[in-house]
């Protein structure tokens, strides 16, 4: 994908929609995604193949010197970077907020727990696993710990959703696109989600909620519009 030469960090107010700088198959790039896509709000996907480095490229690090994805370029031209912190933003004023200021910490707590439990170790497994697997026995010993370092915190989320349909009693919010990323994924990195009971039916609750998509759509269309 080529990008403006002259794209700069901050844009004029109002100067275009919101843009998520995205690629393909990523959970975290997944997740602001299905909520602009379930808000039905417009923005404009811009897919960077980081497999050829386009994401390191000068004309992207104009717009996020840090040279990473997904990244949100708002439509008031504030960038945004990682994933949950994105979530919330596009979550403020929305249904995907929780009403209380406990419910709310409830979903960072959530937020914070899938970015030091669970994606830490399933990305990268995934990634050598499903998304490069002519570098599977290359990491064989390290996909293995990352896939037991996943184990705990997948068990304490399987534990957590025995009596609930969502992760906050309130219902389905910030918190669950956050945690749905690549724990849907999980399989991909190898790991099985059989004995995760509870887990499995909060993913099938999840693609049932208002305006799902899929991981596999994201990218068959340019832009979302309400």
């Amino acid at each position: 994908m080529s990008l403006p030469t002259d794209a700069a960090p901050r844009l004029e107010k109002d100067d275009r929609m919101t843009k998520l700088y995205a690629c393909l198959g990523s959970g975290n790039c997944m997740k602001p995604w299905l909520a602009m896509t379930q808000l039905e709000q417009n923005f404009e996907l811009n897919l960077l193949d980081v497999l050829k480095g386009e994401q390191k490229q000068d004309a992207f690090l104009a717009i996020n010197p840090l040279g990473v994805v997904p990244f949100l370029m708002t439509s008031d031209g504030t960038g945004i970077g990682e994933s949950n912190a994105m979530l919330w933003y596009l979550a403020e004023g929305t249904h995907l907020m929780p009403d209380t200021a406990p419910a709310r910490a409830e979903a960072l707590q959530w937020m914070f727990f899938e970015q030091s439990k669970l994606e830490p170790f399933i990305s990268p497994a995934r990634f050598f696993s499903h998304i490069l697997p002519q570098e599977r026995d290359a990491h064989a010993q390290e996909i293995a710990a990352w896939q037991d370092a996943a184990g705990p915190g997948l068990a304490h989320l399987n534990a957590h959703l025995a009596n609930r349909k969502f992760i906050l009693t309130q219902g389905y919010c910030v918190a669950d696109i956050a945690v749905f990323g690549y724990v849907h994924v999980m399989h991909e990195a190898g790991i099985d989600i059989a004995p995760l009971s509870n887990i499995t039916r909060w993913i099938s609750d999840v693609t049932k909620t208002k305006n799902f998509s899929p991981l596999t759509q994201l990218g068959t269309a340019v832009q979302r519009a309400a």
